[in-house]
């Protein structure tokens, strides 16, 4: 019995796993013009929140679901699925004030606690029901097994949901003292409450969930949303004009174009309309369309860098490298932002003109510089190398990409490469050696492993 019992155990763990640690192998969306819109939309909260902004990012995860979550760090992730379904940025800055809260009060950290006291309730409830067996009693032994797995399940469950409601009042805190309303906020958890509705979801009682229901939710903000001095204030204009793009755009890259071009019909000649199918042509390998749309963006605002960025991406990825430089030079010299650093630099190297290596060359190790996770922008630096002949630090530039793929062997070998020919105590060198290093020491450890 035993066993068995040990079987439980592992269960009951396994399914506290899966509810504390959200999975992370989810596509990363990066775009350099929601990135900045995210930071600028947070920025307020974050400094509400008594945080820094620069050390708080919000992230995209390529995913339909109605989500948000924070998994360690000063990292918000939200799911592509969510912003889709936000009818304004209002709401998107209540579900971020709400994990917001999640990292000041701690609760990643804090969740081990909760399941330290559900698994304390575990092993007794093991202990006394193996007892109760080995006195005879195995129907006694198995009630005594299954009543301990309950109350720890829901000894956990209420501590998850604890942090809920301490997350939510945490949020609603942080956008009263940044000015802007809870309406977006309340909105929001009814359109959660639908969902559970259409789910057949029992309304009465919360008990066994790792959320309060929606409707307890909206019960305990409205009290606190609609006497703040901020609840009448209306959504700020330019960033909602900013959030209606960056929703199109993504709804463009990640939806079935036939989708995209039901939402946005080309009868619909607004700024986002344009955007969102500019997306879906390009996807459906209509570049002159695509680039038509393109142009329309761009006839409106000239010198938006993200809609020039747009124009070099689809003439890049049509064939054209040599006549997406231009647009791309320009959007870089508006923003030196390193995601379209980068692009230009595929782009120069996509000529496969010598003449044009030495600008990529110093675009990609800009680019690098100030965005060491990009492990495209590795990849196409160490293409430059390997043109130039300089195999040791197009192996360095491999070993950084492996690195951050988590491709430890792969980062050891191209590491131990670059050594082999780079020189003593310079920079590269030691980096090379500090890879080497991380990656044969998480290699070994796989190893333990198996």
């Amino acid at each position: 019995m035993t066993g068995r019992c040990l079987r439980f155990l592992a269960i009951l763990l396994a399914s506290f796993a899966l509810l504390a640690r959200p999975a992370l192998a989810q596509q990363i969306l990066r775009d350099a013009e929601t990135e900045a819109f995210m930071a600028d939309m947070s920025g307020p909260l974050v400094k509400a929140a008594g945080m820094e902004p620069r050390n708080v990012q919000v992230f995209v995860i390529n995913d339909p679901e109605i989500n948000a979550f924070v998994a360690g760090g000063q990292y918000v992730w939200v799911h592509s699925g969510l912003i889709a379904q936000a009818d304004n940025v209002n709401q998107l800055q209540g579900v971020v004030a709400h994990e917001l809260g999640h990292i000041e009060g701690g609760h990643i950290i804090r969740s081990a606690e909760g399941m330290k006291e559900a698994t304390g309730i575990t092993l007794l409830s093991l202990v006394l029901g193996a007892a109760a067996i080995a006195a005879g009693g195995a129907e006694a032994g198995m009630g005594i097994l299954g009543a301990g797995q309950q109350a720890a399940m829901g000894k956990f469950l209420a501590f998850s949901r604890a942090q809920e409601s301490s997350a939510d009042l945490a949020g609603a805190r942080y956008l009263s003292k940044a000015g802007v309303s809870g309406k977006g906020s309340l909105e929001f958890f009814k359109k959660l409450q639908n969902l559970e509705y259409r789910l057949a979801i029992p309304q009465e009682d919360s008990y066994g969930r790792t959320h309060p229901l929606s409707g307890e939710r909206i019960n305990v903000l409205r009290e606190v949303y609609t006497v703040d001095p901020a609840w009448d204030k209306p959504v700020d204009p330019p960033l909602e004009a900013r959030f209606e793009r960056i929703k199109a755009k993504l709804i463009g890259f990640v939806s079935e174009p036939t989708q995209t071009l039901r939402k946005y019909p080309e009868s619909d000649q607004t700024i986002p309309a344009h955007y969102a199918r500019a997306y879906a042509w390009h996807k459906s390998a209509y570049p002159q369309k695509a680039l038509a749309e393109a142009d329309a963006l761009l006839a409106a605002m000239p010198h938006d860098p993200y809609f020039l960025e747009l124009k070099g991406q689809i003439l890049l990825e049509s064939g054209k490298p040599a006549d997406a430089i231009a647009p791309l030079r320009e959007a870089v010299k508006l923003t030196n932002q390193p995601l379209i650093s980068t692009l230009l630099g595929h782009a120069l190297i996509a000529t496969e003109d010598d003449a044009n290596f030495a600008e990529a060359e110093q675009v990609l190790r800009n680019a690098v510089a100030r965005d060491r996770e990009n492990p495209f922008a590795w990849y196409q630096l160490g293409v430059v190398y390997e043109r130039r002949g300089d195999t040791a630090r197009a192996a360095l530039a491999t070993a950084e990409r492996y690195s951050m793929m988590g491709q430890d062997a792969m980062a050891m070998r191209s590491a131990d490469a670059a050594l082999q020919g780079l020189k003593p105590g310079t920079v590269d060198y030691l980096r090379a050696q500090d890879i080497a290093m991380v990656s044969r020491a998480a290699v070994e450890q796989q190893r333990k492993k198996k």
